[in-house]
């Protein structure tokens, strides 16, 4: 991973916009104090557009943006069978005995890994 950091400039909903020079289209990233989940849509010089996969209610400009020079994705096979994921692949189940709450926290990174 290469976690290289930029800052954020806008926030519109879900929609971030970014310095976050040598992103990548598609790339995973953590934005926000929070580490909210996001992926790169649309890149302009070194401005990128990203997507928030969790709710942006109080982040704000100039807040950090971390890049992981991987793209979003998701793990297939045997091993994620009898599970049941949010909509980024983190196990809910795992995530309730971890925390002992019923709903997924902001910013909570779990790794997705099959057991």
């Amino acid at each position: 991973m290469s976690l290289s950091r930029g800052k954020i400039i806008y926030i519109s909903g879900p929609v971030v916009k970014a310095e976050l020079p040598g992103a990548l289209l598609y790339e995973l990233v953590f934005v926000g104090e929070l580490g909210l989940f996001g992926e790169v849509v649309r890149i302009q010089g070194d401005t990128a557009f990203i997507q928030v996969y969790e709710d942006t209610t109080g982040i704000r400009p100039g807040e950090p943006v971390i890049r992981t020079g991987e793209p979003l994705s998701a793990y297939l096979g045997p091993g994620i069978i009898n599970m049941v994921y949010d909509g980024v692949q983190r196990p809910l189940k795992n995530i309730f005995e971890l925390t002992g709450r019923p709903f997924v926290a902001r910013g909570i990174n779990y790794d997705k890994a099959p057991p």
